[in-house]
């Protein structure tokens, strides 16, 4: 009989990380508790802190699909728990601990779990990972969170030391992390892909661009981590395409759009967020996917999902380099300045539907990837 779960991840649903991809999977055959995000850092007297802070108060505390408005599989129970954010005194992790434990007992009870499993991506879950009757512990890294925005580097390190010291299994995105850990202990499970959703064709979108010019197109988090001076460099020396992205943007990728005030660029649309299952009307349609990373040691360590995703469309995919790309780097235009990728994106306008990159990543499915797992997870 397969073993149950306890997750701890980021809030369950908008685009789907590796976590959701693999759980999502598990859950066909076993069941799940998940628990939206426990933090990674102290909230801030900022309006969008705030924002969530009231989002998490007034979250309903337990619910399924219907209730938090997100597609969820049956067999798993969303979470939205209470608790303090990234504590640092030992005061604090005591009382957060005990705080999540008392929310979370109750509901592992009700559920009636069978010998779970504890699996964190946060590693601020170590303070709860022996209170909540889990014989294994499992923690999944995605990230370097040393080197990861938006995160109590101090806080998660140390949590992130203890956890790899309890943590029975160990399982890493890239091999740049993999070399961080216990060999004995490391599993290494590069992420997957939809390959079914990017490759079968899907219809336009009606909000890409209809101007019959080349398009360069990206999707996922506008952050700091992107080449800004790059991607204004190549904008400028290509008036004659448009620029699309897709995603939450930063103040510098605001900067892009032709609504800044400081903008000189009439040719980027900035689209916002889409649901996952849209993105193929999208990355299908554009002249070349683009991954214009900055050189720092979180994208070193980086192994993206869009990068199995944008081959899987068949069309040109132009990126910076990053350790994680050399197993495909046969079938990216890979370039470290402007004029590189300016004529990477020219050369892009010439090049048709590519079938041998498709079949590159048509064997890595979140579906074999999960299949791997469940032999590492029965062996616990």
């Amino acid at each position: 009989m397969n073993r149950d779960l306890i997750v701890f991840g980021e809030d369950w649903g908008g685009l789907p990380s590796s976590t959701q991809h693999l759980i999502r999977l598990l859950a066909l055959q076993r069941k799940v508790i998940w628990v939206n995000s426990i933090g990674l850092r102290q909230p801030r007297l900022s309006l969008n802190d705030m924002r969530r802070a009231w989002k998490k108060l007034t979250a309903k505390k337990v619910g399924s699909a219907a209730a938090i408005s997100i597609e969820t599989p049956d067999n798993i129970t969303i979470v939205n728990p209470t608790t303090l954010p990234a504590p640092r005194t030992e005061f604090s992790r005591k009382l957060a601990a005990n705080w999540l434990k008392k929310q979370l007992l109750p509901i592992i009870k009700k559920h009636n779990l069978h010998d779970p499993i504890l699996w964190t991506s946060l590693p601020t879950a170590v303070d709860v990972a022996d209170k909540l009757g889990a014989e294994s512990l499992v923690y999944y890294c995605g990230d370097d969170f040393s080197s990861l925005a938006g995160v109590d580097h101090d806080t998660v390190s140390e949590r992130e030391k203890e956890l790899i010291n309890k943590a029975d299994l160990i399982l890493a995105s890239s091999e740049t992390l993999v070399h961080r850990f216990p060999e004995q202990r490391t599993q290494f499970l590069p992420h997957g892909v939809d390959y079914s959703l990017f490759s079968t064709p899907a219809p336009r979108a009606d909000d890409m661009p209809y101007t019959r010019r080349p398009i360069a197109g990206f999707y996922g988090s506008l952050s700091e981590w992107l080449d800004y001076d790059l991607l204004d460099a190549v904008i400028s020396a290509l008036p004659e395409w448009d620029f699309v992205f897709i995603g939450q943007a930063c103040e510098r990728a605001q900067a892009l759009s032709k609504h800044s005030k400081h903008s000189k660029h009439s040719n980027v649309r900035l689209l916002g967020p889409r649901p996952h299952h849209l993105l193929p009307c999208y990355s299908q349609h554009w002249t070349a996917s683009l991954l214009p990373f900055a050189d720092n040691a979180q994208i070193h360590a980086c192994n993206p999902l869009k990068l199995r995703e944008y081959l899987a469309t068949g069309t040109p995919v132009v990126s910076t380099p990053f350790p994680a790309l050399s197993s495909y780097s046969a079938y990216v235009s890979v370039v470290t300045t402007d004029k590189e990728m300016i004529r990477a994106l020219e050369e892009a306008q010439f090049q048709l539907r590519n079938e041998q990159q498709q079949a590159a990543v048509k064997p890595h499915t979140w579906e074999a990837r999960a299949e791997e797992l469940e032999r590492w997870l029965d062996a616990l």
